[in-house]
């Protein structure tokens, strides 16, 4: 009787794998340390093989900042549900980024730490993702206002300086919260709302906070 043959795995399987195995080890050690010899060691793989599916190191690192970006952004969309009032749309939101943040820890490692410390074309990578969030809560925002006024008259520069503090914001609290023991997901984002939505409920019942005359700043 001929040896018995085991059933090859399929490539997108294999390359997934591979992929788990370059973001652990891409978000622990770094971009720089990290070593195909030690990712394909993690994925059970030889070098070659990682080099035949993904080409380079830097291809990797671009496959994974990818892959890691579209899962973020694919959770916090995912995370809220159309017809709720705007807080709660944002609280869902804030919910759903902190959660995937703090579940997948070296998938945020590289996309907040690792991909926009090595240049280009890394950062630019995650420049994309960040403009798609920010977009999403411009969306959120304007939906606010128009719940206040039925003629919302937030400028549009305003609402998106708002939008790209509050993804700033939710950035450094995940980067903190995922290395600070004991924080939950549900206690960052009730932090950033209790630091975001007073000030934004305010400016939706149009009780903007205004700078005081003579304060130096033009």
């Amino acid at each position: 009787m001929g040896a018995v043959k085991s059933k090859r795995m399929p490539r997108a399987v294999r390359e997934q794998q591979m992929l788990d195995a370059a973001v652990r080890t891409f978000g622990q050690r770094g971009y720089r340390a990290a070593s195909m010899d030690e990712i394909a060691e993690l994925a059970g793989v030889s070098k070659p093989l990682v080099y035949l599916y993904l080409n380079s190191k830097e291809d990797l690192f671009t496959a994974c900042i990818r892959r890691e970006a579209k899962a973020l952004t694919a959770a916090v969309r995912a995370g809220v549900r159309q017809g709720l009032p705007a807080d709660r749309q944002l609280w869902e939101g804030l919910g759903a980024f902190f959660t995937h943040t703090a579940e997948h820890p070296d998938g945020w490692a590289v996309l907040h730490l690792q991909a926009r410390t090595h240049g280009e074309p890394f950062a630019a990578e995650v420049s994309a993702m960040r403009e798609e969030l920010v977009l999403f809560v411009t969306e959120l925002i304007v939906d606010a206002a128009r719940e206040a006024h039925r003629d919302p008259s937030l400028p549009e520069r305003e609402v998106a300086g708002l939008a790209e503090a509050l993804v700033g914001a939710a950035e450094s609290l995940a980067a903190w919260a995922n290395v600070t023991p004991g924080v939950s997901a549900r206690q960052a984002a009730t932090t950033l709302m209790n630091f975001a939505w007073a000030g934004l409920g305010d400016l939706m019942r149009d009780r903007p906070w205004i700078p005081p005359q003579g304060s130096g700043q033009s």
